[in-house]
Order: C-alpha cells, then sequence, then structure tokens
C-alpha cells in the first residue's frame, strides 16, 4: 500500500542545515514561523486561542533506509522505532511547541528542531488533559541515565 502526504505549509527555521538544529525542540530557544499554503488557511480558524501546539514535519533530508539507530544519550544499538531518530522509513518529525502569535496564515512558534524549508504535514491543539502521560518510560534511555 502506498499513499500521498500533500504538505500544509512550510517551516521557516533559523536552522540552515541538520547540524545547527537541537536534538529535540524542547532544548530550542528560537522563534520559527510557521507559513501554511493559502489553500488550508481557514483551517487556522481558532488557533490563535491555543497556547501550545502538536507540529508534524516531514524530515525531507532524513535517510529512509534505517532500521537501527545509535542514540547520542546511549551509543548502544535499537530498532529506529524504539528511538526519536530522524533516520527511519517514514520520517515524520513531532514537536510540541509553544504559538507566540498568529499572523494571518503565519505561525509564529518556539520548541522546534527543524531545518529551513521543512514540509509541514499536520498541525493539532496540544492538550496536557489528553496528551500527556504521567510516568511515561524509554527502559535503555531510563538504564543510561543511572550509569
Amino acid at each position: 500500500m502506498q499513499f500521498y502526504i500533500k504538505p500544509i505549509g512550510v517551516i521557516i527555521s533559523p536552522y540552515k542545515s541538520k547540524a545547527e538544529c537541537p536534538t529535540q525542540g524542547k532544548f530550542s530557544e528560537e522563534t520559527f514561523t510557521i507559513e501554511i499554503f493559502q489553500e488550508f488557511e481557514e483551517g487556522l480558524k481558532d488557533i490563535e486561542t491555543c497556547t501550545h501546539l502538536i507540529i508534524l514535519y516531514w524530515l525531507d533530508r532524513a535517510r529512509r533506509n534505517t532500521l537501527i539507530a545509535i542514540p547520542p544519550q546511549d551509543r548502544r544499538e535499537h530498532g529506529v522505532f524504539a528511538t526519536r531518530s530522524p533516520h527511519r522509513p517514514n520520517p515524520i518529525g513531532f514537536a510540541v511547541v509553544e504559538l507566540i502569535e498568529r499572523k494571518g496564515r503565519k505561525l509564529v512558534v518556539k520548541g522546534l528542531d527543524a531545518v529551513d524549508g521543512t514540509p509541514v504535514i499536520d498541525i493539532k491543539p496540544y492538550s496536557s488533559d489528553l496528551d500527556c502521560v504521567e510516568n511515561a518510560k524509554i527502559g535503555w534511555f531510563e538504564e543510561g541515565k543511572k550509569e
């Protein structure tokens, strides 16, 4: 089965290369602009009432033939689906960002880890009541913190 995902916008980022990006969006202090394509502008109705958003984006510079990853925090091999590696069969990026302001079709946000020109594939409102899972763990990551 194959399917097509149509980008809804693009990220305007201060980071021009992968090497400049932090490993996770929560470590970024920079502001970003997400420019939504005109045909999707109506979908932004009421988005300014949200304090935080989930941004799904296509990591178009990532390798797609990777099934084993070595995370920088661990240095041991893990299956790519047990890691946050950008290199994976379907390189979808995920970040919870703070919405600073909406300017028409542009959203100014904080908390991304994407390079300039990265395609946006979806936006959803973040809710701490619905999306936060208390006590969630990544076993190998927790083991590494103890060492």
